[in-house]
């Protein structure tokens, strides 16, 4: 797969743990706060967390990366605890020849790792900006969630363990949280954590549904009491109106603000996604997934989820193709195993459906499927017994991850205790229906009153939001009246020809824009908005016209063209021979002889 490059994009691949195996935790949480930081940048593509880990352990070339992510740029680092130290290697590397752009080593205090990771974060932001072009970066990208160091170590423990996505690590990640807490009772993360947990848990079965729903809903208001500007809070307490209560106005509200707050995560725009499906708006739907897709393209959520909205289109072949790709991925995605089944039913595959079924034991109820299949095609294919069904039912494990029993009632034609069943479980609100609206499976029963009256009870309950899809991109209007323009385009042009600050191998934007008195923000927009170059660019033009006076000084002649290269203020050889070729259409030689 080849993913649309962006120039102004990163991916930050998982950092490596040196030493503790049970560290693991921590080198995987530092990665993914530089993660976080690097989304504030508007402007500046990031590569969502799900996809950067998909090559966590895996040895690839950084082209390769480049090319399935669609980013020019990737940082790859490692992390070593040792004692109340942190020592974090890091690397910036160019996707298109892999060129490493810059690298550092950092050795500081466990207590010093916000502004370490400030410190990183900014760092790389300069090195894109410099390379690839304009945007906006912010004095500080990352603030200190807590001055408990012990309570931030237990909370990214805590994390870890939730995105494991089961009952068990979700109950062991609030023993962690409650420390945590404990620790620093003012720490607004540890709250919304909690809080997500426990509602994972309400939502899954394990804790009571209305109280646990409660106490999710409690913790996540703590939280974002104590940081209401909490993009991951928002979306937290968008999932539980979500999933808990199907109450959309709600959840749209808490997504806008997420989404405001950041725009460049892709979590929210696949939770926005299941908002406007859930409301029968698929094609809103599918232009927030495609945002999303661009942030995260090696999320298999992210594809489950398009695969879900084209089902819903009644494109079943495309939607297996969708749900193929989600498990391409993440071979074991039990949602994509059912949906894909459903897909196979609907567009009367019936010789695949036998094959899926008979190579896929981790299916929920397979008998049933072929049980549907037959009573809606009129095929007589797979002559399932209800003996059968029965058994099946007896002694399946219980996932309801599909409405399954609802469906064979439905194509069996016992549409009033189809419509009951129907009626019990959105009254509690079951996630295996949130999506009912579109469900192709419910056609039969749609012309009933009792149906128009079911589906009016949830969607005619709520003051329902007139959404709109988040687009559109901000003009990059000038910071400069006129004359400021002139001046300084004046002033950094005369600091280049009079005081040649492009021969310091060393120079960046941020020192240069102290030289001329100017915040770096409005001399990255200067450079390539009025010059149409990037800084990069625009310094290694002075130094090609350096390298060509020195090249053809006759005292020059004993010195090599790469010692004349340093001397007009390049640093790698790669980077003199490649800017040279492409400024003059010569190597520096071709150019020399040429010009003798």
């Amino acid at each position: 797969m080849k993913t649309t490059f962006n120039s102004k994009s990163i991916a930050v691949l998982p950092f490596v743990n040196i030493g503790k195996p049970e560290n693991e935790y921590f080198s995987d949480g530092i990665s993914e706060e530089i993660i976080n930081a690097l989304t504030k940048i508007e402007g500046l593509k990031v590569t969502a967390r799900t996809s950067s880990f998909f090559y966590k352990n895996k040895q690839l070339d950084a082209r390769h990366i480049g090319n399935e992510l669609g980013v020019e740029t990737l940082l790859e680092g490692s992390v070593r605890i040792i004692n109340e130290r942190v020592r974090i290697s890091s690397q910036l590397i160019r996707t298109d020849n892999g060129f490493h752009m810059w690298s550092e080593r950092f050795d500081r205090d466990l207590s010093d790792i916000f502004e370490l990771q400030d410190e990183i974060s900014l760092l790389i932001a300069d090195k894109i900006r410099e390379n690839f072009g304009h945007f906006d970066v912010q004095e500080h990208l990352v603030d200190a969630p807590t001055k408990n160091i012990e309570a931030y170590k237990l909370l990214l423990k805590a994390r870890e363990l939730r995105m494991r996505w089961n009952s068990k690590d979700v109950k062991e990640a609030i023993t962690y949280l409650d420390q945590s807490i404990t620790l620093d009772p003012s720490y607004a993360d540890a709250y919304l954590e909690k809080g997500w947990c426990v509602g994972m848990l309400a939502s899954w079965g394990y804790l009571e549904r209305e109280p646990g729903l409660e106490e999710a809903n409690r913790y996540i208001d703590i939280g974002l009491k104590l940081n209401p500007d909490s993009a991951m809070g928002h979306y937290v307490k968008a999932t539980i109106s979500f999933w808990g209560y199907w109450n959309y106005k709600d959840t749209y509200e808490h997504l806008h603000k997420s989404i405001a707050i950041n725009p460049n995560l892709s979590e929210v725009r696949d939770a926005l996604a299941d908002c406007y499906s859930g409301m029968g708006r698929i094609d809103d739907a599918l232009a927030t997934n495609e945002l999303a897709l661009r942030i995260n393209p090696l999320s298999a959520n992210l594809h489950f989820t398009k695969g879900n909205m084209v089902y819903f289109k009644k494109d079943y072949k495309q939607a297996i193709l969708l749900f193929d790709k989600a498990l391409s991925l993440t071979s074991t995605f039990p949602l994509a195993l059912e949906m894909k089944a459903a897909a196979l039913i609907l567009d009367g595959q019936k010789d695949t459906l036998w094959d899926f079924v008979q190579s896929t034991p981790q299916l929920e109820r397979p008998k049933t499927y072929l049980a549907i299949f037959d009573l809606m095609h009129q095929k007589g294919s797979f002559n399932i017994t209800d003996a059968e069904l029965a058994q099946e039912r007896e002694h399946s494990e219980v996932k309801n991850l599909r409405s399954w029993d609802l469906y064979l009632e439905v194509y069996k034609g016992h549409h009033e205790n189809a419509m009951n069943i129907l009626e019990t479980r959105i009254a509690e609100r079951s996630g295996q229906l949130f999506n009912f609206r579109n469900d192709p499976f419910l056609e039969p029963i749609r012309t009933y009153a009792k149906y128009q009256e079911i589906e009016d009870a949830v969607f005619k309950s709520f003051d329902l939001p007139e959404l709109a899809v988040v687009s559109g991109k901000k003009v990059d209007s000038s910071p400069f009246t006129a004359d400021q323009l002139k001046t300084y385009a004046n002033a950094i042009e005369m600091v280049m020809r009079d005081d040649k600050r492009f021969t310091d191998p060393e120079l960046g934007l941020k020192q240069l824009a102290a030289d001329i008195d100017l915040h770096p923000n409005k001399l990255s927009w200067l450079l390539n908005n009025h010059f149409g170059k990037n800084f990069n660019d625009y310094i290694n033009q002075y130094r090609i016209k350096e390298f060509q006076r020195l090249a053809l000084a006759p005292e020059n002649r004993n010195i090599t063209l790469l010692g004349l290269a340093y001397d007009s203020g390049f640093n790698s050889k790669t980077v003199f021979n490649t800017f040279f070729k492409k400024e003059t259409g010569m190597t520096p030689k071709q150019w020399v002889k040429a010009n003798s």
